[in-house]
């Protein structure tokens, strides 16, 4: 089943996001080697592709697990999550149901 993960970043955390990002996106690249990973992506805090100093509001992924324990115990193990870069994380269930 799909679940949605998403991420809610500190206030202060963008340089800590920005040094940890390569670990995140190798954690990611599990998914993508696997054939889990639906989307996955940041979500900037002003409305623009490159919000540069403004930061980021968190991130959002979507991907398949098993069942929800498992989707919450992967979101737990993200370098985002282990470093501190989110505030907290919100782990349900998704059904994608277009296109």
């Amino acid at each position: 089943m799909l679940y949605m993960i998403l991420g809610h970043d500190r206030s202060d955390s963008l340089a800590l996001r920005r040094a940890t990002r390569p670990e995140h996106v190798a954690y990611l690249q599990q998914l993508i080697d696997q054939g889990r990973l639906v989307m996955a992506g940041p979500r900037p805090r002003i409305d623009a592709s490159d919000p540069g100093d403004a930061g980021f509001a968190g991130s959002l992924i979507v991907a398949e697990f098993d069942d929800l324990a498992s989707a919450k115990a992967w979101a737990a193990a993200d370098p985002y999550q282990r470093a501190g870069v989110f505030d907290s994380v919100v782990v349900e269930p998704f059904i994608k149901a277009l296109p």
